[in-house]
């Protein structure tokens, strides 16, 4: 063992020189970092492979590939680069696949040889990783053990620029303490552990808190640690940057302070005027003790407004601010480089325009920005931002939003969009590419492709990438499993992630469309396929967690077809059938809880558990694990993120989803054996209530998984195959399933508030709560919205989506016309006093000749304002 381990030391930097007769040179500090991770990942065969550094190609990072005499030769021009050449040989030749998670990797004991040596150039210069919200939504509780294993996948798939923003607090409270604020003031104002990211962003203060008493010191440590892990890579790791935000408390040590009020949600912030002296003060203070606990790399990642409305709109204050968020940085470090998210430019689109983000942008030297686009597979902005305004940029892919559970990847967008950027002449300064995921996510293809097309020149041949990919995932080829893949990849993956399962949604009677992409059958046939191919490779961890996954959506999926069914019993007065709907749905919501209950990623118990290790009391415990309940169900104290964050993990379906889905439908129940009206404003009030007391319990969930996923998928697929494999229910009135009307067409209103135009009223969104028309009786007295169908068509039912998420109800009238001048009303809901929904009020009538849909909103129980998230519209 000791020689052993002695041969792997001294292999390194040109060590294949050694292997030709010649002296072997000390190893560079690329390799040796290299041969670290080769440690940690091949302990068992780490002295097979051979890390050299070699230079940079003028084009770009390079890595080669090549068999040696028995040895795999791994070169590149940084620690990155020659992990990069690892992975690439254990993927294409070894047929094996990392992960994150670390299972174990099976090689052979004849390592496979490479035919002829491989050398990739990266087009990418840059390889961005991390959003802020995964730092709340998968990475609050994760200790060293869990980040590095992260640090060195990233390494193995290219990251060359990752977020780095663990230990903030530390920053935060030395600043305040050198302010003058309290221990109590800092305390108070720092969030709790998933918030924080949203804290950095300036999204709100306090909310969660306290820390447990340790947290910060602990923290600083493993900041340090993820820090020098990454650099010792050759990564160069994105710090924070001072936007401007600070502790509201700051207004008493300064009354003459200028600090600004800005909105996000329910929470106010406060933003100090960039002209105010103690702006520059603060980021000076917040760059020196940021640069004393974790160095720099130059690089920080700064986002005054990443989803609020700056406090003015003027070109030249948002230039002012800009330029000030850059001298903050630049006084104290001359190279810094602000990496801007240009997610505002879409998310607030209607506030950002040209001259606005015009004058933001042009406000900082070209060389001294990156911008983050950061939703290129279904919003690019570089094409309607001027290429950001000429700033140096990366296409980015968000991937998912909440880290929701559910399968899909925008596999061919990002394969064609992505390259129609490369060559596009409008393209500006693009610079690499990103994968800016909201949390960790269910998709690992997602990943590897993503990552891989950063070291491809053209787009690939996807049928044939996705059969490699099959190979290298399971370790061998076989038929059934190519088979189930191309199924997938022409299903889930032709499409962005778009969880939206009627599981995790707020329970409701309501008529809701099924918004799935894809024939859900086609899906499983991939189960199916998955199945057939368990025999062979049901020993190996990925095929395990993918059947699981793949069974998971499928089932997910006719969750839908089950809550249709429970809608028609309750519209028939059916006693009986809704008694049998509701147990046939509640059922199957237990089965997925027992089919995840087998694989340690769909646990709630883990992500509890990890949070609780942080406490060092009882109340440090309990707190946290309020705070890791409240961030994946209601979020805040209003229901406005309500369900964000949700997940389809076990112990969560049975005892969150199920008993909520129960508690409304056992109330629906009994008001109809009673022949009473049902009170669903009531019921959803209850709801509430009981989301906040879920936060607030015990209740220990088991963090080691329980059964055979084989097993257990192979049981499910046997009681559902029948049902899945079925004809889908015939279409009738109450079935959703048509793409709404209204749609993507020309919207107009009698007004407007600025960021919320007409068109977010038919966006084709009804579950964005967030992106809405919206203005304001004080303004205008008699408010409406209009769509233009562009041509006469048939339609028998429109569908008024108001904004919803709390008590409020809305009145409202609906007109149509066919030439605009002349208008029928076809719905007075004026004194409709029924909660409103994300389903919506349903308008139904005789279906007639329509081209022009008016809703005129009458009241608002809530306040003065007027507010429309979708109008839909259908034929029947």
């Amino acid at each position: 063992m000791i020689a052993r381990l002695l041969v792997f030391v001294f292999c390194g930097a040109l060590a294949s020189l050694a292997l030709r007769g010649q002296e072997e040179p000390r190893p560079s500090a690329a390799a040796a970092a290299t041969r670290g991770l080769l440690q940690r990942l091949l302990p068992d065969h780490a002295t097979r492979f051979v890390c050299e550094e070699i230079p940079r190609d003028p084009a770009g990072d390079v890595f080669e590939l090549e068999s040696v005499g028995d040895r795999i030769v791994l070169r590149g021009n940084d620690g990155v680069a020659i992990a990069r050449a690892l992975n690439w040989y254990l993927k294409h030749y070894a047929h094996c696949d990392v992960s994150w998670r670390r299972e174990a990797l099976v090689l052979p004991e004849m390592l496979p040889r490479v035919p002829e040596k491989i050398r990739r150039v990266s087009w990418a210069e840059k390889r961005y990783f991390l959003n802020y919200c995964t730092f709340g939504y998968s990475l609050p509780w994760w200790d060293w053990s869990q980040w590095e294993r992260l640090v060195d996948w990233m390494a193995l798939n290219g990251v060359n620029l990752p977020l780095s923003v663990t230990g903030q607090e530390a920053v935060w409270e030395a600043v305040g303490k050198r302010l003058g604020l309290t221990d109590t003031q800092i305390t108070t104002f720092l969030t709790g552990a998933p918030f924080l990211p949203f804290q950095w962003m300036g999204c709100l203060d306090e909310y969660g808190g306290p820390l447990p008493k340790a947290w910060i010191a602990k923290h600083e440590e493993l900041g340090k640690q993820i820090l020098a892990r990454q650099r010792e890579l050759g990564m160069t790791p994105v710090l924070q940057g001072f936007t401007g935000h600070v502790p509201a408390a700051l207004g008493a040590l300064f009354p003459e302070a200028k600090l600004q009020e800005i909105k996000w949600f329910e929470w106010n912030t406060k933003l100090i005027d960039s002209l105010d002296p103690l702006f520059a003060r603060i980021a000076g203070l917040f760059m020196e003790e940021q640069t004393r606990r974790f160095g720099t790399n130059h690089v920080y990642a700064a986002d005054p407004f990443i989803e609020m409305i700056p406090p003015s709109g003027e070109p030249e204050y948002l230039a002012r601010m800009s330029r000030a968020i850059y001298a903050g940085m630049a006084r104290s470090d001359p190279q810094a480089v602000w990496v801007l998210q240009g997610w505002p430019f879409m998310y607030k689109r209607s506030f950002w325009t040209q001259p606005r983000f015009k004058a933001f942008l042009d406000a900082i030297p070209d060389d001294r920005m990156l911008v983050l686009d950061l939703y290129c597979e279904t919003t690019p902005m570089w094409s309607a931002t001027d290429a950001f305004c000429g700033k140096p940029w990366l296409w980015c892919n968000v991937q998912n939003f909440g880290d929701r559970v559910g399968l899909g990847a925008a596999l061919d967008r990002n394969n064609t969009g992505l390259n129609d950027a490369r060559r596009s002449p409008q393209r500006g300064q693009l610079r690499g590419l990103g994968f800016v995921n909201e949390g960790l996510d269910y998709n690992p293809v997602a990943y590897d492709f993503m990552f891989e097309m950063a070291w491809r020149d053209e787009p690939v041949d996807l049928p044939a990438w996705i059969a490699s990919y099959a190979d290298h995932r399971y370790g061998r080829v076989q038929p059934n499993a190519r088979r189930a893949w191309q199924t997938l990849r022409a299903t889930v993956y032709a499409a962005p992630l778009r969880e939206n399962s009627v599981i995790t949604r707020a329970p409701t009677l309501a008529r809701l469309r099924d918004t799935t992409t894809y024939d859900p059958r086609r899906l499983v046939s991939a189960w199916g396929d998955l199945m057939q191919a368990a025999d062979e490779l049901g020993n190996r961890e990925a095929f395990r967690s993918d059947l699981v996954n793949v069974a998971r959506q499928a089932l997910a999926n006719h969750a839908s077809t089950l809550h249709a069914r429970i809608g028609r019993a309750w519209r028939a007065k059916d006693i009986a059938g809704f008694a049998q709907a509701t147990g046939r749905f509640l059922a199957l919501i237990h089965d997925l809880d027992t089919l995840l209950a087998t694989r340690q990623e769909f646990l709630l118990g883990s992500w509890l558990e990890d949070a609780k290790r942080w406490g060092a009391t009882g109340a440090e415990r309990a707190r946290s694990e309020w705070n890791a309940r409240r961030v994946i169900t209601l979020w805040g104290d209003t229901p406005a993120l309500n369900d964000y964050a949700r997940k389809q993990w076990s112990g969560m379906l049975e005892d969150y989803y199920a008993a909520r889905w129960k508690r409304f439908l056992d109330a629906a129940a009994a008001s109809l054996r009673g022949g009473k009206t049902f009170d669903a404003a009531g019921s959803q009030r209850d709801i509430t209530t009981w989301t906040k007391s879920w936060a607030d319990d015990r209740k220990i969930y088991s963090a080691v998984p329980v059964g055979d996923s084989v097993a257990r998928a192979r049981a499910l697929w046997a009681k559902y195959r029948s049902e899945l494999e079925a004809p889908a229910d015939p279409v009738e009135d109450d079935v959703l399933d048509a793409v709404s009307l209204t749609t993507g067409k020309p919207a107009t209103s009698s007004s407007h508030m600025p960021a919320h135009p007409a068109r977010l009223a038919n966006d084709g969104s009804a579950s964005e709560v967030d992106q809405f028309w919206a203005t304001d009786t004080k303004t205008d007295s008699a408010p409406w919205w209009q769509v233009d169908l562009e041509q006469p068509v048939t339609v028998g039912r429109v569908v008024v989506v108001t904004y919803y998420g709390d008590d409020r109800h809305y009145g409202f009238t609906v007109e149509v016309s066919t030439d605009g001048q002349r208008w029928e009303m076809v719905a007075d809901r004026r004194h409709n006093e029924e909660l409103a929904t994300q389903s919506g009020y349903t308008c139904t009538f005789p279906p007639r000749a329509v081209r022009y849909i008016r809703v005129t909103q009458t009241h608002n129980s809530a306040n003065t304002g007027r507010h429309l998230v979708e109008v839909q519209a259908y034929e029947k």
